[in-house]
């Protein structure tokens, strides 16, 4: 489904991304760990355009995206679901018009099958009812979830997840996880997950990718990344966010 092929990116003197390589498979899961300042976030932006590499591909169901003119990247923007960290939903409008807003802006559907579609969506995340609350009367889990609901609402292809349990006390959290892991094997979407939650995050990933200074150093299935012998992966793994990790020469 995805294909990165020496993919670099600097902002200024800083290489961000120094030749990313990684094959995303048609319906798998997959999770991008790392440091904070390791490249996760602004891979993922490449993923859907909203930055332009200095070099190297982005193919996406064969199509490089990076050399695409702005009606064909809209167009496979169409097939691509988000879930940003904070949510980014609307504080002036209900959750129902905020996960029905995709399609009253971008289709031309009527509003019975937009009503359809969205209630469809809000009981999937388990928030049936919850349609006429506002933002602010939900809780930050129930946010989430409001979220997760407007990124399936188009039926897309593929799903990017960026840190989508930040903030979250750890029942929300793995109650999140495994929301996004059934809703996952429900529409069958190939899904992109940038987090910093270890270990939880292998009980979800079919597969992880381990990135660190702007490069992907391993990449496989969660229980070979989990028991991996590779030692800059394990101190990351062992150590998440506790310390740098120093460079194993």
């Amino acid at each position: 489904m995805i294909k990165i092929k020496e993919l670099k990116k600097s902002f200024g003197k800083q290489q961000v991304l120094k030749g990313v390589n990684l094959e995303i498979a048609s319906g798998e899961l997959l999770a991008v760990i790392g440091m904070s300042g390791g490249g996760k976030s602004v891979l993922l932006k490449h993923l859907i355009g909203l930055l332009k590499p200095d070099s190297g591909e982005i193919l996406i169901n064969g199509r490089n995206i990076v050399s695409m003119n702005q009606e064909d990247l809209d167009e496979i923007r169409s097939m691509v679901g988000v879930l940003f960290q904070g949510g980014a939903l609307f504080d002036s409008m209900t959750v129902y018009e905020n996960v029905s807003f995709p399609l009253k802006e971008k289709t031309k559907m009527n509003r019975e099958d937009i009503d359809v579609r969205a209630l469809s969506a809000l009981e999937d995340v388990g928030l049936s009812g919850m349609g006429h609350k506002y933002p602010a009367e939900i809780s930050g889990g129930m946010r989430k979830r409001v979220g997760l609901a407007r990124a399936l609402i188009s039926e897309p292809s593929v799903v990017l997840f960026d840190e989508p349990t930040t903030g979250l006390d750890p029942i929300t959290l793995n109650s999140i996880h495994r929301l996004i892991k059934s809703t996952q094997k429900k529409h069958g979407f190939t899904g992109v997950i940038i987090s910093h939650e270890l270990p939880e995050i292998f009980d979800i990933a079919d597969r992880v990718a381990v990135i660190h200074q702007g490069t992907i150093v391993q990449s496989g299935p969660s229980d070979e990344i989990r028991n991996s012998t590779d030692p800059l992966v394990q101190q990351f793994i062992s150590g998440g966010q506790a310390g740098p990790i120093k460079t194993i020469s």
